[in-house]
């Protein structure tokens, strides 16, 4: 009975097939060896507060007190959904989202559209453009604070000499103005950096695809909804994921204009009133924990929407 030949190369693949698979494990090891640094540091920063701060919620903890912590299991829970005040910051905070990323969504559209273009001085523009995102938050309230003055504020001025106004008008103390008012002051400082995320979604997009639309007759505004908006949307939606985001946990500009004000409380601001003020930590930890839930549930809201649309 003849033996089956076996040729040169087939015995060097024979050979090299496990040392291809050795070879493919060490690269995986030397991958985990590479990332554990980071895993460790992240299970550190990231993961054990938070699995610190959801235990923390079952219990009546109070900051720098003597008497022992008590597991209470879901009564911290209870108490959130009967409290009234945290569902109007949760209301006061969704308006405010809506206002500042509806706004910044429009206005950064329009100045990457322009920056994106072709015009003289656009490099100087870009940089101006970038100095209110360059201010820190608790300056730029400051600043906008003393603007808003109704006694010598320069924005009732300019509203005045305008003929929009009659007399000033105390925007950051009426209930009906405080949170627009506000809300400008991140429109303000935000809007340069929805424009940048969308300028860079704009310059990758092939200016072959205009060039070839316009020989096919199409003007400026079919470009935009057939071309640039369709293209710009994995761009526009980490954008608005990123600013619904930081909106949502909005702390520093609320509370350096107003404080702890029960109208314009935020959920970040309620939080950091029952931790700080109160000393309240077993509460304050569950307000983070819904905190946490409601951002995420938007966050799934905004992928699940983009996918559908995208598919």
């Amino acid at each position: 009975m003849s033996q089956p030949v076996v040729t040169s190369q087939q015995a060097a693949a024979a050979r090299s097939k496990p040392d291809t698979l050795t070879n493919q494990q060490r690269k995986t090891r030397l991958a985990w060896l590479f990332l554990a640094p980071s895993l460790i540091i992240i299970a550190i920063v990231a993961i054990w507060p938070l699995v610190q701060t959801l235990y923390q919620s079952f219990t009546d903890a109070i900051l720098a007190s003597p008497q022992p912590v008590h597991f209470v299991g879901l009564d911290n829970y209870k108490r959130l959904l009967q409290d009234i005040s945290f569902r109007d910051s949760i209301a006061t905070t969704v308006r405010f989202t809506l206002i500042t990323v509806v706004f910044e969504t429009i206005l950064g559209m329009i100045i990457a559209l322009v920056i994106n273009s072709n015009f003289k001085g656009r490099g100087l523009m870009r940089t101006a453009m970038l100095v209110p995102w360059a201010i820190p938050t608790v300056v730029s309230a400051e600043m906008w604070q003393w603007m808003y003055n109704d006694v010598y504020g320069v924005i009732d001025d300019l509203l005045m000499k305008l003929h929009i106004i009659s007399h000033p008008v105390a925007f950051l103390a009426l209930p009906s103005t405080a949170l627009p008012a506000v809300a400008a002051i991140d429109i303000w400082k935000t809007t340069p950096f929805m424009a940048l995320l969308l300028l860079a979604g704009l310059q990758i997009i092939p200016s072959d695809v205009y060039e070839a639309s316009k020989i096919d007759g199409a003007n400026a505004v079919q470009q935009y909804f057939r071309i640039t908006l369709p293209l710009l949307r994995p761009a526009l939606m980490v954008a608005l994921i990123f600013r619904t985001l930081d909106a949502l946990r909005v702390f520093d500009v609320i509370y350096v204009v107003f404080g702890s004000r029960p109208d314009t409380m935020t959920m970040a601001v309620y939080n950091q009133q029952y931790i700080v003020n109160f000393s309240d930590l077993g509460y304050g930890t569950t307000i983070s924990v819904a905190i946490f839930i409601i951002i995420a549930i938007f966050v799934v809201v905004y992928v699940t929407i983009f996918k559908v649309e995208t598919d």
